[in-house]
């Protein structure tokens, strides 16, 4: 799908190059507003008391991220693969190796060596939370593996009907940081077990988004947004990792970033498909706000408003905040709710 980065945010030069196409410069020699307009402005619009909140929003794809290789060190034949679209969990099988499993554990560090009787290190630690989750627990979890470790593990390779070594490597154990879900099968039964026999993403549903770069400041982990589905439903989720290179896009525009967002709450029945993501930025609450066409450019400098009463008009200079969604904040005295103001031709 293609992705697109629309920005919702009136910058505050915009007001520049709006006042200067649309709207004359006048000169106010009287600062208190009491000056008289000419005529009467075309179009009118009223003083308005609201939140203004600079926001984002970016085309996305909700599934399960991009899939993985899973790189199998068991030897002989591949006797059983799951299918494409399961879910394996901690102790679940990832495959079978001449109809021995190969078991998932959680963890960030890989099973890069062999774990026996006197092996100390955080990857032994790792382990032994593992085996602890696994619900054996007759030994200390922590980062040495002791002949109580050892004796656990061949109970559980009994189980498993595995070779009871009390030896624990990378032939049938392997790690991943969670639950996974089968992505991809790429090899089949009768085959060789090892080598990149599937592809898997991580369980949870995600979204995904590429990010115009130059548009990118946003987006840092853990930062909230709101997620509308496929289906409309609204689901709040956080950004939990941003690209750190640019990439062209297919089509030669601008370099992007990819951006994955999780989810709070389930997505309901549909589990992937476009999507659309809201980032809302700085917020002013409770200030008076006018469309952005209301203003006027000041020959002596600034900002005015055309106030429009049963009197006629006057011009009131005024203080210029925040700019969003095509409001602009302003301040001045005498300025209140409901005012009514004009929009210049």
């Amino acid at each position: 799908m293609t992705r697109r980065t629309r920005t919702v945010v009136v910058a505050a030069a915009a007001a520049v190059v709006l006042a200067g196409g649309g709207a004359a410069a006048l000169g106010l020699d009287d600062r208190s507003g009491s000056a008289p307009a000419p005529d009467r402005p075309p179009a009118t619009t009223q003083v308005r008391r609201e939140t203004l909140a600079r926001s984002v929003e970016i085309d996305g794809e909700l599934g399960y991220g991009d899939p993985v290789p899973f790189t199998s060190k068991a030897t002989g034949t591949l006797t059983w693969l799951p299918p494409a679209g399961r879910v394996v969990k901690r102790g679940g099988t990832m495959l079978r190796a001449d109809n021995r499993p190969v078991v998932l554990l959680y963890g960030i560090l890989p099973l890069y060596r062999s774990l026996s009787a006197g092996s100390e290190g955080p990857d032994v630690a790792q382990f032994e939370r593992n085996l602890r989750s696994l619900g054996y627990d007759e030994f200390t979890a922590d980062d040495e593996y002791t002949g109580r470790t050892a004796e656990a593990v061949r109970r559980w390779q009994k189980k498993l009907g595995l070779p009871e070594t009390g030896v624990v490597d990378s032939t049938w154990a392997t790690v991943a940081n969670g639950p996974v879900r089968i992505a991809e099968l790429r090899s089949r039964p009768g085959a060789a077990a090892s080598g990149d026999v599937l592809t898997y993403t991580g369980a949870a549903t995600v979204v995904t988004a590429d990010v115009d770069a130059d548009a990118a400041g946003w987006a840092a982990s853990g930062v909230k947004v709101r997620v509308t589905l496929p289906d409309g439903k609204k689901v709040s989720g956080r950004v939990t990792y941003v690209g750190t290179r640019a990439e062209p896009k297919d089509d030669g525009g601008d370099p992007t970033v990819p951006v994955t967002i999780s989810l709070d709450g389930s997505p309901g029945r549909l589990r992937e498909g476009p999507v659309e993501v809201t980032y809302r930025g700085e917020e002013r609450k409770n200030v008076l706000t006018v469309p952005v066409a209301a203003l006027l450019a000041l020959a002596e400098g600034g900002y005015g408003l055309e106030v429009v009463d049963a009197d006629g008009t006057r011009y009131l200079p005024v203080e210029v905040g925040m700019f969003a969604d095509g409001r602009v904040e302003v301040r001045a005295s005498g300025l209140r709710e409901g005012l009514t103001v004009g929009i210049p031709a």
